[in-house]
């Protein structure tokens, strides 16, 4: 399993790519591309440092998937009012225009994409992670919503976190992620979602229990060993362990804790579909309409350095 199967989470990625790098990079025709030419890099290196065999660009068909949003309607609500037109999610107005760019340059390459209708990018990821068996995958994300898809069998999960940049990029497997949050080793994915619940997320729309920080989330998950036995151990009178401040926080949170679980947790069943073989190809699936779209939008060397990334690999 020297060969991981990668998937990226490209919305996160190409995100990443247009707030680092300056609008100033623009086409031809005066279009911005630092997203095109910051995502495509990213690919570049990710294929030739990970030695990537594998590689699948994971993608939101659906941004606030309704599942979710029935059972708990503040998920992302505080985003409703920066809508585009079309019912997407607004996004800056130079970065819309680059995103079918990106995925010209990915068919054109032959990059495998994938998505589930009615879900999002977590979920694909969490599914196709969680239906790995023959190589070890990588996750590579700026998101820590996706540390809860680590795992060492049946093969190794592990993500490739680059929330402060490539050249700072963690790697985290459940041993480096029970260490950073103090959870417990053996279910350090699982548990990791579990205090997700707890602690919230006001950028997602996720009150968590009001009084229940992270750290305070992670030592509760440890103690009882998983979000489930806390409940339970909530409504049990003969319970000795939890505080009474505790109990307390938890009771007024029973129905915010009764649907939570599902709206944090990645969809391990979504119906992911892939465009094609996730191999990296040897060479570019339409070489001549890949060389126009870096001549078009003026591409530079990004896309250069993907091709030779990909007759190297």
């Amino acid at each position: 399993m020297s060969s991981p199967l990668v998937l990226l989470d490209s919305a996160s990625l190409y995100f990443r790519s247009y707030y680092a790098l300056p609008d100033s990079m623009t086409a031809p025709d005066g279009t911005p591309i630092n997203a095109v030419r910051g995502f495509v890099d990213t690919i570049a290196r990710v294929i030739t440092d990970r030695k990537a065999a594998r590689l699948v660009a994971c993608l939101d068909a659906d941004w606030r998937p309704e599942f979710r949003v029935a059972l708990l309607p503040s998920y992302k609500a505080q985003r409703v009012d920066v809508v585009a037109a079309d019912g997407s999610e607004e996004v800056p107005d130079t970065l819309t225009p680059q995103i079918p760019i990106i995925l010209d340059v990915l068919d054109a390459a032959g990059i495998c994409t994938a998505e589930a209708a009615g879900y999002e990018a977590d979920d694909v990821i969490g599914a196709l992670a969680h239906r790995e068996t023959r190589s070890a995958v990588e996750v590579v994300t700026g998101d820590r919503d996706m540390f809860q898809v680590v795992r060492d069998e049946p093969t190794p999960v592990r993500v490739l976190y680059v929330g402060r940049g490539w050249n700072k990029l963690e790697e985290l497997g459940p041993v480096e992620l029970a260490a950073k949050y103090s959870l417990p080793v053996a279910t350090a994915g699982s548990a990791y979602a579990d205090m997700a619940v707890l602690r919230g997320d006001p950028s997602d729309g996720l009150p968590g229990v009001a009084g229940i920080g992270e750290k305070t989330a992670a030592k509760l998950i440890t103690e009882f060993g998983s979000l489930d036995a806390l409940l339970a151990a909530v409504n049990d009178p003969r319970d000795r362990k939890l505080t009474a401040r505790a109990r307390t926080s938890l009771l007024a949170a029973e129905a915010y804790l009764a649907v939570a679980p599902t709206v944090v947790r990645t969809a391990l069943d979504a119906p992911v579909i892939l465009d094609r073989d996730d191999a990296v190809p040897s060479a570019p699936a339409d070489p001549v309409r890949l060389k126009e779209l870096t001549e078009r939008w003026g591409l530079g060397s990004s896309v250069p350095r993907l091709i030779n990334a990909m007759e190297r690999r």
